[in-house]
This record gives structure tokens, sequence and C-alpha cells, in this order.
């Protein structure tokens, strides 16, 4: 396993990769890189493709981790968001991120909630990974006919809800850069014009801060709840730090004392934006402190 070993900093985005497009959860995604990793180098195993053999122990590991942990999700408090991602424009050559970013974003990640397990792992070896039947099949040890049966299924549901963003990254940026400062300088008109009319605001405190428990609908029910939000934000001195999320625009909130209080990610599109997802839980932004 010696040239195994050699290629880990080689496959483990890959592995990463699919583990948190599984999972959503960055934390749980990287317990499964670790295990898989384990496993493969105890197991002796001739391996003929490295990349094949890292695809098949994550996504089996995987499907295992997101069976267990959609139990918790049923009573999980509130509405469930992926953990973020912060997301730099330089980690990758832009062409290929152009093709992934849209498959990391929150949106889609919480779209991919309503596929089961098996479904998801499908879906995501075919749409995001590109991999063939034949391979897709011995991943998750069904026929080859099965497996184009559920990703047929899986990608006409995906297809119903999935979610639009912005085609041009430049004016994406341009309408973030808006927003944001709209919301540093107080500018609720400002704010108005660049939500669409059914935009939609999501919170998820997981119960451990305080979160909308339902989605905020609409442009003059989010703009008041912004409104209180910014409010509250400049009452406590918080700061809005504007990053790159989940491969889409967003921000930290930093609170005065210096702490990370959430992370938020816009989904744009049509020169507007559609919806916001807002990540309290403080569980969920361990990873970034």
């Amino acid at each position: 396993m010696t040239d195994l070993a050699a290629r880990h900093d080689e496959l483990r985005p890959l592995m990463f990769s699919i583990a948190y497009r599984m999972l959503g959860q960055a934390s749980e995604a990287e317990d499964v890189v670790q295990d898989a990793w384990l496993r493969m180098q105890t197991d002796e195993t001739v391996v003929r493709s490295p990349e094949a053999y890292a695809t098949t122990v994550t996504t089996r590991l995987a499907i295992d981790q997101l069976r267990s942990a959609r139990v918790r999700r049923e009573a999980y408090v509130g509405a469930w968001l992926p953990e973020p991602l912060l997301t730099t424009p330089a980690d990758a050559d832009p062409a290929a991120r152009a093709e992934t970013a849209d498959t990391v974003s929150m949106a889609f990640l919480v779209l991919l909630e309503s596929l089961s397990p098996v479904e998801r792992a499908v879906f995501l070896l075919r749409e995001v990974f590109g991999y063939g039947y034949d391979q897709i099949a011995a991943v998750v040890e069904k026929s080859e006919p099965n497996c184009r049966q559920i990703f047929a299924r899986a990608r006409a549901r995906v297809d119903e809800r999935r979610p639009r963003f912005e085609v041009s990254r430049a004016q994406r940026d341009e309408l973030a850069r808006r927003f944001f400062a709209a919301c540093e300088q107080g500018d609720m008109a400002g704010l108005e014009r660049l939500l669409a009319d059914d935009v939609v605001f999501n919170g998820d405190g997981g119960g451990k801060a305080p979160a909308v428990r339902r989605p905020v609908e609409g442009r003059v029910q989010v703009l008041r709840f912004l409104g209180a939000l910014l409010r509250q934000g400049a009452a406590q001195d918080a700061r809005i730090e504007p990053v790159e999320v989940n491969g889409q625009p967003g921000a930290q909130l930093i609170g005065g004392d210096g702490r990370l209080v959430s992370v938020l990610a816009l989904d744009i599109a049509d020169g507007h934006i559609q919806a916001m997802h807002n990540v309290l839980n403080p569980d969920k932004l361990r990873h970034l402190v």
C-alpha cells in the first residue's frame, strides 16, 4: 500500500468532495475521510485504480453515516442547513469552479436531503463526478440498469426544485457587494431593490442559537426581518465580513467580542437575491473558528 500512501494528498480532496456533498456536514465528512483512509491503508487488496478505490470506500462509508444522520435530523430543532464551507476563487481553476460551485451550494445540498442515501450517492457520482454507470454499480453494489433507474428518478426530483444562480460571476459578486454595503449603511430602500419578490430567508440555530424556526418569505417580510437583525447587530457592535460560502457570495457576522456569530450565504439569480441561508448553530461553526 506504499503507492497508495504516497497519493494521500492527491486523493484526499476527491474523498472530502464526495463525503461533504453526501453528508452536508464538514465535520462528519472529515471523519468519513479519515476512516476511509485508515481502511484503505489496512486493506491488503491489490488496488488497480486508487481513485476508484477511494471513491468506493468513501461513498459506502458516507451512505452508512447518512442513514444514521437522517434519524438525528428528523428530531432537529428548526430548519436544517449544511455546515458552511468558506471557499475562495483561488481554491481551484476558474473553469472547474464554475462547473462545481453550484453543486456545493447551501440550496443544492438542502435539496439533496429529499433523496435517499443510495439515491444521493448515485446522483452525485453521475451528475457531479461523471462516473459511468458500470463504476457506480460497483460502488453501491447494485446492477447497472438499476443505477440508471435510480439516477433518472433522482434527477427528475432534483430538477423540479433545482436552485438557479447568476450566470455571470462578476454580476453576482457586484450585487452581493451592494447588498452588504446597504446592510452596513442601514439602507433599507437599497436592500429592497436587491430582493426578489419571492425571496426566502432560512435560519439554522439548531435550538442552540436564536433563529427563525420557519422560512421568512416575501420581499416585505424579509426586509422587515433584515431591518430587525441589522438593528440588533448594530446594538451589539457586530460587523459583517464578506466571504465566499459554499461557492456562493456570503458573509461572516462577527460579534463585538470577536466571536463568529453566524455565516450567511446568498442565492443570486436574475439580478436579485432569491434566497438567504443563515447558519447560527455554534456546533456547525466550530470548524471555522
